[in-house]
């Protein structure tokens, strides 16, 4: 296997190495993965994340238990397992698709290991092709905002929403970000501040219900999110909060721009619209407290019953633009079956 590297995950001389996320911003630490049990676990404690990065990090994983020996039959079975591991992510399920086709050729090594390495170099490109089409709707001076975690750490690439910020900065257009914390997992104020500051990119972090307050004052001009899954209707589901933002509701009354920028591969045809869309139930404690690289901290009674759905759904009435590696789609494009056209 090539030597491959992204923000989230790298391989080394044929190993794969994950980045820990759920230590961020404080700690780097990559994590040798050689198992299927291991990869699982890392998705869903979130040390892993992102939808396309997911995809791919349990891509290589089956391309490396291929180097190791696996048979034909145990890979198709870890695939499976794998494809369990989160059920909201499309891309996971695309991507193991595409690595279960390579599984069954009479050379499934050599075709895991192309199959793995192609997808990587895949997500890099369409990275980079929705960050062009999105800077592009970006005006100087315009104050942006963002929901969750949607940059490298996230993807292979620059990143979905905020590759296209990321590309607005690069160009000069005295861009300002406002970064959601993203209750309750702090994806924007653990990992997307982060990524900003890393990137030069100016930004303020606020807390979830601080947004309204600044849309009503006029100080964001534009919002860019990412997401896991979008349907064929065009209603997509990403980090929950997105919908209250519409960031979909919020940023419809107040008449502010609001895109979801993913890749082809988050598009779900099979899915007819968002209320088909499962959506992941978490950990209870998540919301009782907060737990990190300080430790874990309890602030509600130990047995508060909780509702703790990891996604939302935003309606396609909500959007304004659709941000594809394809081009910009509005809701007339999508009315018109555009993504049936496309993908179907």
């Amino acid at each position: 296997m090539k030597n491959l590297s992204a923000l989230s995950l790298k391989t080394h001389q044929g190993e794969l190495y994950v980045l820990d996320q759920t230590l961020l911003p404080h700690q780097q630490q990559w994590l040798h993965c050689t198992t299927v049990t291991q990869m699982v676990t890392l998705i869903q404690r979130l040390q892993l994340r992102g939808a396309p990065a997911i995809g791919i990090g349990a891509s290589l994983l089956l391309a490396y238990r291929a180097t190791q020996g696996d048979s034909q039959a145990q890979l198709q079975k870890d695939a499976e397992i794998l494809r369990a591991a989160r059920p909201t992510a499309v891309n996971l399920m695309n991507n193991l698709d595409s690595m279960l086709e390579a599984i069954q050729q009479t050379d499934f090594v050599s075709a895991t290991v192309a199959c793995a390495e192609a997808l990587f170099a895949e997500d890099v490109a369409l990275c980079q092709l929705m960050a062009e089409y999105g800077a592009a709707l970006v005006q100087p001076n315009e104050q942006l905002l963002t929901h969750c975690n949607t940059g490298g750490l996230a993807t292979a690439g620059v990143g979905t929403a905020l590759g296209v910020i990321n590309l607005a900065h690069q160009q000069g257009k005295n861009i300002r970000l406002w970064v959601d914390e993203t209750r309750p997992l702090l994806q924007g104020g653990r990992l997307t501040a982060w990524e900003c500051q890393q990137l030069g990119i100016p930004y303020q972090l606020i807390c979830d219900n601080m947004a309204a307050m600044l849309m009503a004052r006029g100080q964001v001009d534009r919002i860019f999110v990412g997401s896991d899954r979008i349907a064929a209707n065009g209603d997509f589901a990403n980090k929950v909060g997105t919908y209250s933002l519409a960031v979909a509701v919020l940023a419809h009354y107040h008449q502010v721009p609001f895109y979801v920028v993913a890749p082809h591969t988050t598009v779900d045809l099979a899915c007819a619209d968002g209320s088909v869309i499962p959506i992941e139930q978490r950990n209870a404690d998540e919301v009782r407290g907060v737990s990190g690289a300080f430790g874990q901290t309890l602030w509600a009674p130990e047995e508060a019953p909780v509702f703790n759905p990891a996604f939302d759904v935003t309606p396609a009435s909500l959007v304004t633009g659709w941000v594809l590696d394809t081009g910009i789609y509005s809701q007339q494009d999508i009315s018109a079956g555009v993504l049936q056209q496309l993908f179907g």
